[in-house]
């Protein structure tokens, strides 16, 4: 037998047959851990999203804030709405507005949407949540923010030349 490559020797029979089934159990085992890790992770968020005018959504908050606003704190209005209500806030070059007080424990319904470009919204902690806004769609999400504290959010996709500056916040009080 002349020299050769090892990949041009025949694969026998049951060498070939562990390798089918080995990557067999890899893709299973590999399928059951997703949905697993899908059913019991914190990382998924559970929310809608809905197509929506900009100029509405933009609208609409507006008259969010105009009703429930308690104060002001670096320009931006700070709202107190009612537990159990909606909460809108939206996402624009390059700021989240407004800055929302809740209750902790108690449940809300978060409506978020940018109305320009464009922007990721992400709160890490103490929840993780990790969405993109795209114009033209409002998410709505059941929160129920369960520690006190400040949750600060950040855009995750560069908008343009003040990405870095655009921050967001949820003050939760007891």
């Amino acid at each position: 037998m002349a020299p050769g490559a090892w990949w041009e020797e025949p694969v026998h029979p049951l060498e070939r047959a562990w390798v089918v089934i080995a990557a067999f159990i890899a893709v299973v085992f590999f399928s059951a851990m997703m949905l697993v890790w899908h059913a019991l992770g914190q990382q998924n968020v559970r929310g809608r999203a809905y197509r929506v005018d900009p100029k509405a959504y933009q609208a609409e908050v507006e008259r969010f804030v105009q009703q429930y606003r308690v104060g002001e704190e670096a320009g931006q209005p700070v709202v107190a709405p009612p537990p159990g209500s909606d909460v809108y806030m939206l996402a624009q070059r390059f700021r989240f507005y407004p800055i929302l007080r809740l209750k902790a424990g108690e449940r809300y319904v978060l409506h978020v949407a940018s109305i320009d470009y464009l922007h990721g919204f992400s709160i890490t902690q103490p929840h993780v949540w990790n969405l993109q806004l795209y114009p033209g769609y409002e998410w709505v999400l059941p929160f129920t923010p369960r520690e006190p504290g400040t949750y600060h959010m950040a855009c995750n996709d560069f908008c343009g030349v003040g990405h870095e500056m655009m921050l967001g916040k949820i003050v939760v009080e007891r």
